[in-house]
Parts: structure tokens; C-alpha cells; sequence
């Protein structure tokens, strides 16, 4: 069947929250008032205050995820959710849910698999505490020296997913990370993406953030240098038999070449320590290579999985 003539697809609006009671009523409203026929999803991660009965009040799907974490939550809600398009946001009420139309517009003329809502060209003086922006714009480059190629605002929560790719996704984080394994997800694939330049708001007065900004910071970082190894194993340990055998080189010169001159090795600690180190090397070299194949192959089988996803529930029958 051709796409174009397949009937309107299903939008669903999927919604993490936790101790949100402040924002998640107006967020709700605002996302049925910019998609009228989307379903919208709140998942409860374990809040304390009201959250849950503000948001079913509101006359959202309300459900729960009792692992704790960003992380949980989304991997649940890929998991139980069911439609053609996903709109996923924060219930905070920073994110304008009236660009939702506009991305979802651009996810479906161009035929793409996720469009980024960029947060970083208009947003309130407020929006973004202190060292955030910075953070982000490090950690955002860091990626982009890691894989080649990145998108402007890889902590993005504001992001509209076609099936294919929230059925392929395998979610492995935990936490606040989870933006940037998505980010990797599409990079590594090489899913056709976009960004668009939405608002972003100030929390609503009542309402906190769950973001601690150094030790999330760190685990977003260390959540790349992970995915970096795992996705692009031979560069990762290149780099480090590069920086032994670098070490090694530096410590068998003076040896090298005074032996030269005298025909004696005076330091054979300093010796043995060069040889270990090179020895070393070759071997974090030869892992890279024999990872580098293994890794080609899960990424052969991941894009076959993701190709064999419907666009559509239509095409299942469901």
C-alpha cells in the first residue's frame, strides 16, 4: 500500500513525570489543545505529592513506572505505548506544545525518524540555570568529536518519534542520560533526523527540577565514553594503545639511547615498565580490531530489525 493513501496516523503523547503536580495539568491541556486527536500518556515515576490524580483529572492515560530514574520511564513507555507517532516531552511545562503540530508535520513530509526540539535559539533568561547551557554546548561538542556528527541540543527532552524508531530503540539508560543514547541511537543507524527551534519556558512557580547538574552531568559524560566504546570500539582503543605506546616511547628513549653510547641498559625497571607498556598497546590494538568486527555486525542486525518495523500500526493490523 502506498503510504500516502494509508489512513491518518496515531499520535500519542507520552509524558515522564515525577512530583510534577504543579505543571502536569496545564501541559496536559496545552498538548490536547495543540493535538486534539492524540492520546496522551502520563507515566508516575514514584511522586510523592499529587501527580497522578492531577494528571487522570486532567483527562490523561495515567500509568506507573516504580524503577526510578528518566531512564525507566521512557524505556517503559516505548515498550507498553502503541502508535505511528510519539511525542515525547517533560510534564514540567517548559516545552511549547504548540510546536508539536510543526515537528510532527516535518517528521511526516520528510519522511524521518525523529525531529530534535531545539531549546537553545529562544527561551526564557531563566530556563536555563546556571552552567546548563555550558554544559550542554561541552557535552554536545564532546559527542561530536566522539561520533563525527551531532545535533545542536542533544539533552533535548522535546523530541517526536516515528514506530520505527521508538520499536527499535533498545534503552539502556537509566537517567537524564537517556537524550543522549537516543541522540546515538539515530546517529549510529543513520536514521534520517532533524532539529527544530521551539520555545523554551520556565518552570511554573511550585514546580522544581530533578536535574542535579554536576552528577548528571558526569553520567550523561560517562554515558558517552561508554556508548563511544561500545559503538566505536576500534577508535576507543586506538586512542589508548596510542597513549601507551606513547608512554612507552617517552620512557625507552633515555634507555635506547644510552645504550647507545655506552653499550649498557642502566634502569631495567624503567625497561621492563616501556616493554609492558608496548606490550600493552599491541593488545588494546588488536582488541579494537577484533571488536570493531563484532560491533559491525550489531550494527548490521539493528538496522535490519529497524527496517523490519512498520511505519504504521495500519500495516501490522492492529
Amino acid at each position: 500500500m502506498d503510504r500516502d493513501s494509508l489512513p491518518a496516523p496515531r499520535t500519542a503523547v507520552i509524558l515522564p513525570c515525577y512530583n510534577e503536580e504543579a505543571a502536569i495539568a496545564q501541559v496536559v491541556h496545552d498538548f490536547r489543545r495543540a493535538l486534539p486527536q492524540a492520546a496522551i500518556y502520563v507515566y508516575d515515576n514514584n511522586s510523592t505529592d499529587r501527580t497522578a490524580e492531577v494528571a487522570a483529572a486532567a483527562g490523561a492515560l495515567v500509568r506507573r513506572e516504580t524503577r526510578q530514574g528518566k531512564g525507566h520511564v521512557v524505556r517503559r513507555m516505548f515498550a507498553d505505548v502503541e502508535a505511528d507517532i510519539y511525542v515525547l516531552a517533560d510534564g514540567d511545562g517548559t516545552y511549547d506544545a504548540q510546536s508539536a503540530p510543526a515537528m510532527i508535520q516535518k517528521l511526516l513530509a520528510e519522511r524521518l525518524d525523529m525531529v530534535v526540539g531545539s531549546r537553545l535559539t529562544t527561551y526564557e533568561g531563566s530556563a536555563f540555570r546556571p552552567g546548563h547551557r555550558l554544559g550542554n554546548d561541552l557535552l554536545t561538542g564532546f559527542l561530536g568529536l566522539c561520533f563525527g556528527r551531532t545535533f545542536r541540543d542533544i539533552l533535548s527532552g522535546y523530541r517526536v518519534f516515528s514506530r520505527r524508531f521508538v520499536k527499535s530503540f533498545p534503552a539502556l539508560s537509566t537517567g537524564f542520560e537517556i537524550e543522549t543514547e537516543l541522540s546515538v541511537h539515530a546517529l549510529e543507524l543513520r536514521m534520517p533526523t532533524a532539529e527544530v527551534a521551539t520555545p523554551y519556558r520556565a518552570r511554573p512557580a511550585g514546580s522544581a527540577s530533578k536535574l542535579r547538574t554536576y552528577r548528571d552531568g558526569f553520567r550523561i559524560l560517562m554515558m558517552i565514553l561508554d556508548l563511544f566504546k561500545e559503538e566505536r570500539p576500534l577508535a576507543f582503543f586506538s586512542i589508548i594503545a596510542g597513549v601507551l605506546s606513547l608512554t612507552a616511547i617517552l620512557l625507552a628513549v633515555p634507555i635506547v639511547a644510552t645504550y647507545l653510547e655506552t653499550g649498557l641498559v642502566p634502569r631495567f625497571p624503567t625497561a621492563i615498565l616501556a616493554t609492558g607498556l608496548m606490550i600493552l598497546a599491541f593488545l588494546s590494538l588488536s582488541c579494537g580490531f577484533v571488536l570493531d568486527t563484532v560491533t559491525h555486525g550489531r550494527r548490521e542486525m539493528k538496522r535490519l530489525i529497524y527496517l523490519s518495523i512498520p511505519t504504521t500500526q495500519k500495516e501490522t493490523g492492529a
